[in-house]
């Protein structure tokens, strides 16, 4: 039985939209176990992101609880929660926000000494994680300006792991990537994951969901189901078909 890292009891989150609240969502029990790669899925507008941002401390919910281990982060100040997030969490996001007016290297280390003020350690750390993702030393020395989309989220992957969070989130990591920069994005987050690295990813694509083992399936604020896919296999012919049909029956 894996180790329950984070859960929710009846997550809610409500906006006014024009004096007329809408209920994005609504009554949500989860629980995220370590080591899984949770893949959320659903139409636009069901709620995907916004449950990424509750989950991570991103944003608070309207009404319910939200407990990281023995912690409920949904009681936090926003400044404990920035220091929860330093320290727990790691985020990808579809856009990378890099600083260009520093260096690869530097932007993973600033970072890190949010947390950490050993730059020596960092630095170690942050070698073993660019070469984990084939960032090449000539390439940390570079602005992001200089690299490719492919090599900036990969970066943006280093930038995310440098503090050793208990949970990755990724908010469409290869939504603005082509075919082959998002393939190897997939590849360098399935290589973490495999080594015992929980993940949370936020997609629209199937070939994205493929990697993970478990999906969940939000549809207007509420979880409408979850399908196990088991571990990742490259080549897997029955694990597509099996997250096709369910795909199918949630409607997508």
């Amino acid at each position: 039985m894996k180790e329950i890292l984070l859960s929710t009891e009846k997550l809610s989150k409500s906006f006014s939209n024009g004096g007329t609240m809408q209920h994005v969502l609504k009554n949500i029990d989860l629980q995220l176990r370590k080591g899984d790669f949770t893949v959320i899925m659903g139409a636009s507008g069901a709620g995907k992101s916004t449950l990424l941002y509750a989950l991570s401390g991103m944003d608070t919910p309207t009404l319910g609880t939200i407990t990281f281990g023995t912690h409920e982060i949904s009681a936090l100040s926003q400044d404990e929660l920035a220091v929860f997030r330093r320290e727990h969490c790691g985020f990808v996001f579809q856009q990378i926000y890099l600083i260009n007016t520093m260096s690869v290297m530097d932007n993973v280390l600033a970072a890190g000494i949010l947390v950490s003020k050993d730059k020596k350690a960092l630095v170690a750390k942050a070698k073993e994680l660019f070469a984990a993702v084939d960032i090449s030393e000539a390439t940390q020395k570079k602005f992001p300006t200089q690299i490719s989309g492919g090599e900036a989220q990969r970066v943006g992957i280093v930038r995310a792991l440098i503090n050793s969070p208990e949970i990755l989130f990724a908010d469409e990591p290869t939504g603005a990537l082509n075919s082959k920069t998002g393939l190897d994005v997939l590849d360098t987050l399935t290589k973490f994951n495999e080594q015992g690295q929980s993940v949370v990813m936020v997609t629209h694509d199937m070939r994205s969901a493929r990697r993970g083992n478990r999906i969940l399936y939000l549809k207007d604020g509420v979880i409408l189901g979850e399908c196990d896919l088991g571990t990742y296999v490259h080549g897997d012919s029955q694990r597509h078909e099996k997250l096709s049909a369910f795909l199918r029956d949630m409607g997508w």
